[in-house]
C-alpha cells in the first residue's frame, strides 16, 4: 500500500492539496497528516481529491469543535483522531503524533513498524533501534507549507517500508 505523509500545513491549502494530488497520482491510497493543520476549512479542497486522510492535531490546534464536526460530515475521507493515533494499515503498525520526542519514545518501544511525527519543519527519515532488538522507522515529512524549510512531504510503500522525501512540484 502506497501512502503519503504530510504535516505542518498551517492553513496553507495550496501546497497541501498539491502534495496530496501528486501522491494520489502516484498511487497513494491513504494520507497521514501529522498535525498543525489548524483550520478545518483548509480541508475543503482535500475532500475533492478523494484520498482518505488520517489526521491528528499538533500544537497549533485551531477550532477543534469545527474540525471534529467537519470530519464527521466527511467521514468517508477525513478521519480526525485527536492528539495521537495508533492504527494498522497494510498489516503495518503505525503511530502518529505531532511531537518528535514523543515519536522517538514510541519508536523505542518496538510496538510499531512506523512512527510519524511533525513539528520539526524539517523532513527526516530515520531508523531507530528499539528495546525489542529490532528497528522502527521514524518519519517527519517536514512542513508541507514550506515554513522555515522547503515544502516537503513523504511518499512511500508500506509493503516494503521504502520512503522518499518529495519536494512540492518536483517531477514524478
Amino acid at each position: 500500500m502506497k501512502i503519503c505523509i504530510v504535516s505542518d500545513s498551517h492553513d496553507h491549502r495550496e501546497p497541501l492539496v498539491a502534495a496530496l494530488k501528486e501522491a494520489y497520482s502516484m498511487g497513494a491510497q491513504v494520507a497521514l497528516h501529522c498535525g498543525d493543520l489548524i483550520a478545518a476549512s483548509t480541508l475543503r479542497d482535500v475532500i475533492k481529491i478523494g484520498l482518505p486522510v488520517h489526521l491528528i492535531h499538533g500544537n497549533n490546534v485551531g477550532d477543534l469543535y469545527y474540525l471534529t464536526k467537519f470530519s464527521n460530515d466527511h467521514a468517508q475521507i477525513i478521519h480526525y483522531h485527536g492528539q495521537d493515533k495508533s492504527l494498522e494499515l497494510a498489516n503495518r503498525r503505525i503511530f502518529m503524533v505531532h511531537y518528535p520526542h514523543y515519536a522517538k519514545a514510541m519508536a523505542l518501544t518496538g510496538d510499531f513498524d512506523l512512527v510519524c511525527n511533525g513539528h520539526e519543519h524539517s523532513a527526516i527519515i530515520e531508523t531507530i533501534p528499539n528495546i525489542k532488538g529490532g528497528k522502527t522507522l521514524r518519519i517527519d515529512p517536514g512542513s508541507v507549507a514550506g515554513i522555515y524549510s522547503p515544502s516537503t512531504y513523504v511518499f512511500g510503500d508500506l509493503d516494503t517500508l521504502e520512503f522518499t522525501i518529495r519536494y512540492i512540484g518536483e517531477p514524478t
